[in-house]
C-alpha cells in the first residue's frame, strides 16, 4: 500500500542517482568540470531529498491529525451511545414501576 510506494520511489531515485553519476563519470570533462558538476548535482539532489522529508513529514503530520480527529469522533459517539443507553434504562426502570404501582393499586 503507502509502503509499496515509498519504497519504490526510494529505489527509483537511488536508481536515478547512480545513473546520474555513472554518467557523470564517464563523460568527457575536465576534472574542474566534473568536480563543480558533480557538487551541483550533489547539492540538488540534497535539495530535492530535503523536499521529499519535509512532504513526507507533512503526510505524516496530516495522517496524525486525521486519526486524533477520528479518535475523538469515537469518545463522542461512545458517550452518545452511553447517555442514551442510561435514558433508556431510566425510562424502562420507571414504566417497570408505574406499571408495578398499578397493578398493587388495583388488587388493594
Amino acid at each position: 500500500m503507502h509502503t509499496d510506494d515509498s519504497s519504490n520511489w526510494s529505489a527509483f531515485m537511488a536508481g536515478a542517482l547512480i545513473g546520474a553519476g555513472i554518467a557523470l563519470l564517464l563523460a568527457p570533462q575536465s576534472g574542474n568540470e566534473l568536480r563543480s558538476t558533480l557538487r551541483d548535482y550533489a547539492s540538488r539532489a540534497k535539495d530535492e531529498l530535503d523536499e521529499a522529508t519535509e512532504q513526507g513529514r507533512a503526510a505524516w503530520d496530516s495522517a496524525m491529525e486525521r486519526g486524533q480527529e477520528y479518535v475523538e469522533g469515537g469518545k463522542q459517539t461512545l458517550r452518545k451511545a452511553g447517555r442514551a443507553a442510561r435514558e433508556f434504562v431510566d425510562e424502562t426502570m420507571q414504566t417497570a414501576q408505574n406499571t408495578a404501582e398499578e397493578a398493587t393499586s388495583r388488587r388493594g
